[in-house]
């Protein structure tokens, strides 16, 4: 059985009845070791939720700040050729 996505949430969750997620257990422990969240239901009940040990939490108004200040950056920047860019990023490289 393919696993369905609830929306309660900011991120899709995974869920899927107990019986196959017994089958599949590995491959959602794979799942929530790349972040995934996957909700466990008998009968039509959650039952439980498995999730990453340690979430990433984004700090969104450092990212709103972050990308501003490029931005900025970008409006007094030189204009740089991509050879130029690429030479930059290769220089000091052996």
């Amino acid at each position: 059985m393919p696993y369905c996505f609830h929306s309660q949430r900011s991120e899709p969750i995974q869920t899927i009845q107990a019986a196959d997620a017994q089958e599949r257990f590995l491959r959602i422990l794979e799942d929530v070791e790349r972040g995934e969240r996957v909700q466990i239901e008998r009968d039509g009940q959650t039952i439980a939720e498995i999730r990453p040990a340690f979430e990433k939490q984004i700090d969104r108004a450092a990212v709103a700040q972050a990308i501003a200040s490029m931005k900025e950056f970008r409006k007094h920047a030189p204009k740089l050729t991509l050879e130029e860019i690429l030479a930059a990023r290769d220089e000091g490289r052996a």
